[in-house]
């Protein structure tokens, strides 16, 4: 392990004690933080791998923490909450969360979790930073879309989807499939929540440009096509 440094805004002190020596039982770097808007100016300040940030705090709640943090860093987030209501996982997806875990979890599947998003946040070095489909332009390292140079502006979980469709053009895609791949893990709950951001997708480019890209296949799932 490369020593990755993880940030704990946690306001409940005995979980972030507990989080913070499991972490560093496994070699990461940990710092934590119980007040929301201290956690903010932290997280804005150091150079951190990784983000565990609760929802209910004091000063500033999570959600806004993440929608303040995702205005100038795409650092990996993972809430960390006792709400279990899909809606609320669905606005901390969409507001720019990696992912999402709910209390109380076994410290063996968070780890787990973690070891998905860092494995999910490397780039290979041999992968092209620009994907064209088109018109449709994806650049990867200014976490853009365009198309035919005009902007397009979409949240990081929608940026992820698009970007995997577009990495597997042509191929068709299971709901399971578009989970496991974009989210990370078995997504807990109704696989709907793909078509949600399907339809997002679609509102945004296909709608919008008169194009269709994204194609259901009744029964199956997704796929991404140029015409």
């Amino acid at each position: 392990m490369d020593n990755k440094k993880i940030l704990i805004i946690e306001d409940e002190i005995k979980i972030s004690r507990f989080l913070q020596l499991e972490l560093e039982h496994e070699g990461y770097i940990v710092n934590t933080e119980q007040d929301g808007r201290l956690g903010l100016e932290k997280a804005l300040q150091k150079d951190y791998d990784l983000i565990l940030l609760d929802v209910m705090l004091p000063s500033l709640n999570g959600m806004e923490i993440l929608r303040r943090l995702r205005t100038t860093s795409q650092v990996p987030v993972i809430m960390l909450t006792a709400k279990d209501e899909v809606m609320d996982k669905v606005m901390g997806l969409d507001i720019g969360a990696d992912d999402y875990i709910t209390k109380p979890f076994a410290i063996e599947e968070l780890l787990a979790r973690i070891r998905v998003v860092f494995k999910h946040s490397r780039i290979p070095a041999t992968e092209s930073n620009i994907i064209q489909v088109d018109k449709l332009v994806l650049d990867m390292d200014k976490y853009s879309l365009t198309y035919d140079k005009d902007p397009i502006d979409l949240t990081k979980k929608e940026f992820d989807l698009l970007k995997y469709l577009m990495l597997n053009k042509g191929i068709v895609l299971t709901r399971d499939n578009i989970l496991e791949k974009v989210w990370g893990y078995d997504y807990v709950g109704d696989t709907n929540i793909v078509d949600v951001y399907i339809r997002y997708l679609r509102s945004k480019i296909d709608d919008k440009y008169n194009k269709k890209f994204i194609h259901t296949i009744r029964g199956v799932g997704y796929q991404l096509k140029d015409e």
